[in-house]
């Protein structure tokens, strides 16, 4: 490896610009959001599914691709003179374990979609990668930028959407789970912002950004830029468990509606089909349950199904066939 491409021992306190902590602020703001209507999507509160209406699944790119600027930007300033190595591996570290944190919490509550590589576990990972290129002449770090984010488009395989393989990219169907941010391509934001950065700091406009200074009424992004790790692990239990005790007092309007339409549905399909009475009862609380559960109704509500909904809705009919007997 070149000389200029070794990260060496960093000494002396990095700059910090206001900015930066400003828009990360902005950022974890925005996945607040996202989150909470998630929340009320998957307890019944709203009709609208984040997971696949356009503008939410547009929102949630636009959040995380803020996230993974910022964190290249960030590396830029806290070791682009020398890695600080100690400095370097507590935050690593910490992100590591409030990595494994999420993954235990989301597989209490979701065994079947939990997360095994999502945010955390990127940053992690796309942090020890980028520290190679810190100081790597810049067009070949916006080379690889490009190489990372059109490798996807062109490299598909199905193999890769095995949860083993699925934290690389190249899936052609994502893997089951409620957050997945893979290799390729967003290793390639991170050095995007590593890029734009290292010009910056070469540029003119310098001066201007480091001096800048949040106002009055905005200082409180600044902060929460600051403390955002802590607001990301706390906010989802936080909203998560407040609308499941408030799910629990008061049942949401638009599960009450999807209850009743599917049990009705259900009992009239499975009549036409001469079932018993008692045998229709039987099969459509055991589907309900089911449904409920693994928060199917999306699937129910989708003409076109992906195999792996079609897989899912299958095993209720045949574990619910065989409950009814």
């Amino acid at each position: 490896m070149p000389p200029a491409m070794q990260p060496t021992a960093g000494t002396g306190r990095p700059p910090r610009f206001e900015a930066l902590d400003f828009f990360r602020g902005l950022a974890i703001l925005a996945m607040v959001a996202y989150h909470l209507a998630w929340d009320l999507y998957y307890l019944g509160f709203t009709a609208t599914d984040v997971m696949v209406e356009p503008r939410w699944i547009a929102f949630q790119r636009g959040i995380l691709s803020s996230f993974l600027l910022l964190v290249g930007a960030a590396l830029v300033l806290g070791h682009g003179r020398g890695v600080r190595w100690t400095a370097f591996w507590r935050r690593f570290a910490v992100l590591l374990a409030a990595a494994l944190l999420v993954s235990a919490g989301t597989y209490a509550v979701f065994p079947d979609y939990f997360v095994f590589f999502g945010v955390l576990h990127a940053i992690a990972l796309f942090s020890l990668c980028a520290l190679p290129l810190l100081r790597a002449p810049v067009w070949l770090v916006l080379a690889l930028a490009a190489v990372f984010l059109l490798a996807p488009t062109l490299l598909v395989f199905p193999a890769f959407s095995d949860r083993w393989l699925a934290w690389i990219g190249f899936w052609d169907e994502s893997p089951p789970t409620t957050d997945i941010v893979p290799f390729f391509p967003w290793f390639g934001l991170v050095l995007l912002g590593l890029a734009a950065m290292r010009m910056l700091l070469a540029s003119r406009w310098r001066a201007l950004v480091e001096g800048w200074r949040a106002g009055r009424w905005s200082r409180w992004l600044v902060v929460a830029g600051r403390w955002s790790l802590v607001i990301y692990l706390l906010h989802q239990p936080l909203l998560f468990g407040g609308l499941q005790l408030l799910a629990q007092v008061q049942q949401p309007a638009t599960l009450a509606g999807n209850i009743a339409s599917f049990t009705r549905s259900c009992e009239t399909g499975c009549a036409e089909n001469n079932r018993p009475l008692a045998y229709c009862q039987r099969y459509c609380s055991c589907a309900l349950e089911q449904v409920e559960r693994d928060n199917l109704w999306s699937l129910l509500n989708t003409e076109n199904q992906t195999p792996a909904g079609l897989q899912a809705l299958e095993s209720v009919r045949q574990l619910c066939s065989a409950m009814a007997e």
